[in-house]
C-alpha cells in the first residue's frame, strides 16, 4: 500500500502496516512556550519488545509518562533527542527551528531507520522516506514513544530552570504563556532563556 506524504485518518490497521520495518517515530514538545528549547525526539522501537500503554504524552499522567519513559529507554533500539535553542528559534522562527530539531534528532540515532514518521501535518527532509501523520502521537507507537521522550526531557529541563529562577514558576507552567508567567515577566523581567521574538517577551523588552 502506498501512503501519501501527509496521512490523515489513519486506521489502527494502517498504522500497523505503516510501522513495519525499521521505523523512527518523531515528535516535538515546546513550540508554544515563551522560554527554553524546542525539544524533539526520534525513537526506533524493538518489535520483539512491545511496550503496552503508549499514547500521546499529553494524555498520560506524569507518573505514567515517567514509567513509560523508563521502559522506552530500556527497550527501544535507538533513541535520540534533538533541540533548537531560544536564540535559534528567534533567528529561524519556531516552525523552521522545530523542523531543524527533528532533523537533528533523526541524525543522532545510533541505528539508521528505513523511514521516518512525524507527528503532525508536515515533515522536514531527512534524506530518507518520511510521512507526516496527523494525530500520529495517538496512533503510531513509535511516535507516541517519541512524544513521551520529548515531553519528559523538556519537563525536566523546566524543573532545572525553576531551580535557578524559582520566582518564575517554570516547574508549574513549563514556560507556557500563563497568567503566572506573564506576571513574573512583568515583575522580574526577561531572562536569557526567553524567546525574544515571541510577542509577550518582545513587548516586555520594549517596555
Amino acid at each position: 500500500m502506498q501512503f501519501p506524504a501527509v496521512i490523515k485518518g489513519l486506521t489502527p490497521e494502517q498504522a500497523e502496516l505503516l510501522s513495519s520495518g525499521l521505523v523512527a517515530g518523531v515528535d516535538e514538545v515546546g513550540r508554544g512556550p515563551l522560554v527554553g528549547d524546542v525539544v524533539t525526539a526520534a525513537v526506533i522501537l524493538d518489535p520483539s519488545q512491545p511496550i503496552a500503554g503508549l499514547n500521546d504524552s499529553k494524555k498520560l499522567s506524569e507518573k505514567k509518562r515517567q514509567a513509560l519513559y523508563n521502559e522506552i529507554c530500556d527497550k527501544a533500539l535507538a533513541i535520540s533527542v534533538g533541540r533548537c535553542s531560544p536564540h535559534e528559534i528567534d533567528e529561524l522562527n519556531i516552525l523552521h527551528a522545530t523542523m531543524l530539531a527533528m532533523q537533528r534528532a533523526v541524525a543522532g540515532l545510533s541505528v539508521k531507520p528505513e523511514k521516518v514518521l512525524v507527528d503532525g501535518n508536515r515533515s522536514p527532509d531527512f534524506g530518507i522516506a518520511s510521512h507526516a501523520v496527523v494525530k500520529g502521537d495517538g496512533l503510531v507507537a513509535a511516535i507516541s514513544a517519541a512524544s513521551i521522550i520529548a515531553k519528559v526531557t523538556r519537563d525536566e529541563e523546566m524543573k532545572a530552570l525553576d531551580a535557578r529562577y524559582p520566582q518564575y514558576g517554570f516547574a508549574n507552567h513549563k514556560g507556557y504563556p500563563t497568567k503566572a508567567h506573564f506576571e513574573a515577566l512583568e515583575q522580574y523581567g526577561v531572562l536569557d532563556e526567553h524567546r525574544k521574538s515571541f510577542r509577550p517577551v518582545a513587548e516586555r523588552l520594549e517596555k
